[in-house]
Formats: C-alpha cells, structure tokens, sequence
C-alpha cells in the first residue's frame, strides 16, 4: 500500500471540468511530493474515465517509468492539490506537453512536437 503525501482526507476540490477526469501520475508525485515538471495530454484510454493527461515529477527515469508499480490512475483535482500550478493548462488539447522551465514557470514542450 502507497504512502500518499496528501491523505483523502485533506484532498479540496479545486477544480470543475465537465468530462473525464482519470489521469495517470507518478509516484514522485503524489508518494514523494516533488512537482509536476512535466505533463503532456494524449488520446484517453477507454478502459478508465481518462481524459488523457499524463504528470511526471521530470526525474523519473525510463526502468522507473516503465514499471507500473511507480504510478497509478487519480481523478485531476487529486493532482491538482499536488500541484495546482497545472490548472490552468487542463483544457489543452490532445497532443499538448508543457515543461517547467527553470524559473518554475511551465511553457510549451516544443521537443515533443518535433519527435
């Protein structure tokens, strides 16, 4: 069973989006409590209310991201109380990535685009 930074209990709801709301983060997040420096919105997965979008701390390496264990599926006002710097990027389209750069700030991934 996962240690979670923040407990259920202390979850607020801080957002209203109409629409899925599942989202898949890392353990960096919502375990250890590092920001998101990194998030990017893909085409949802039918299997679970998704609505696409995928949070990373940015340290996180390919073994740590390719095992399951290390993230999981949360509603996006659960991550938003991780981080509430993403909301106002959460209606971006499908194909949209966003970085932190190194004033805190998130900007556009322009790399992502070029893969």
């Amino acid at each position: 069973m996962k240690n979670y930074k923040i407990k259920n209990d202390d979850i607020k709801q801080l957002i209203n989006i109409d629409g899925p709301q599942g989202a898949i983060a890392t353990d960096r997040i919502t375990v250890d409590g590092c920001k998101v420096c990194y998030m990017y919105r893909e085409e949802a997965y039918d299997i679970f209310p998704d609505s696409g979008w995928r949070f990373f701390s940015g340290d996180e390496d390919e073994d740590y991201i390719n095992n399951s264990d290390n993230s999981g599926v949360y509603n996006l006002n659960t991550i938003c109380n991780y981080d509430k710097d993403i909301i106002p990027f959460l209606d971006a389209p499908v194909g949209s990535s966003f970085i932190r750069n190194e004033n805190g700030i998130f900007i556009e991934d322009n790399k992502k685009e070029e893969e």
